[in-house]
């Protein structure tokens, strides 16, 4: 008997898909965010030209449409039917689907899909090792996720919540992730390393709060030349493949 959404355990996209949380995401900064987030994506992208994509919590819609308007064949998975409202004109003019599932029972045959993206849910996740284990299972050729690298100043992150709330009002709790940690989990699922792209070093409240563009461009641009974004850098969108030899 399927399961009802009120059932689901994981079910951090209903925050995620919501208004109050694209409004993190809004004006020129958040702007700037997901320019890095989409052109870091596109380039994991290109071996896989007009791939079926399924986008995993992808209600928030960071993504969604990018895939769409490169002639990807896009499904968007939800916890719950309110998850879909943000990409609501997409499934109405039929350029994607979306479907309300449970993510740790993901109803789809193995390999699916050829790629399985997701995007800002893994470090709210709790059943972190199984969530990833049902990617990697429906994905047929990659699967790309983001994450807090623990390696990074978000190792102070639990000592400064209280301020970075204070700062961003809307802003709640996470899990930082090791690469190495998450690597292990996917070589269990027969999926191996094939590259990965540190976004920022400053922290990005810091850049929400300077509300300037082209000094973060600049300041984040310095760092990358330095190699410290590449060393520390945070969120961490991380891509592996599946293994010839499984």
């Amino acid at each position: 008997m399927m399961r009802t959404p009120v059932e689901f355990s994981e079910t951090a996209d209903i925050e995620t898909s919501s208004d109050d949380y694209a409004g993190r995401f809004a004006g020129n900064v958040g702007k700037w965010f997901l320019q890095v987030q989409e052109r870091a994506t596109l380039r994991m992208l290109a071996p896989y030209p007009g791939a079926t994509v399924l986008d995993v919590g992808g209600g928030h819609g960071q993504i969604a449409g990018t895939l769409i308007q490169k002639n990807f064949d896009v499904t968007v998975v939800g916890s719950a039917p309110i998850c879909a409202q943000r990409i609501q004109p997409y499934i109405d003019a039929r350029r994607c689907t979306f479907d309300v599932v449970d993510f740790l029972e993901l109803p789809y045959p193995d390999k699916s899909f050829g790629v399985v993206i997701s995007y800002r849910l893994l470090p709210h996740v709790t059943a972190w090792k199984p969530f990833l284990a049902e990617l990697c299972r429906v994905a047929e050729k990659a699967v790309i996720v983001d994450f807090p690298e623990v390696e990074s100043i978000n190792a102070l992150a639990p000592h400064l919540f209280h301020l970075k709330k204070s700062l961003e009002g809307n802003t709640r709790t996470y899990t930082s992730f090791r690469r190495a940690d998450l690597l292990k989990t996917f070589r269990e699922q027969c999926f191996i390393y094939g590259e990965h792209y540190a976004e920022f070093f400053a922290p990005m409240v810091v850049h929400r709060k300077l509300q300037t563009p082209a000094i973060s461009r600049v300041v984040e641009g310095m760092n990358r030349s330095l190699g410290l974004t590449q060393r520390w850098g945070s969120p961490v969108i991380l891509k592996v493949i599946r293994s010839s030899v499984n």
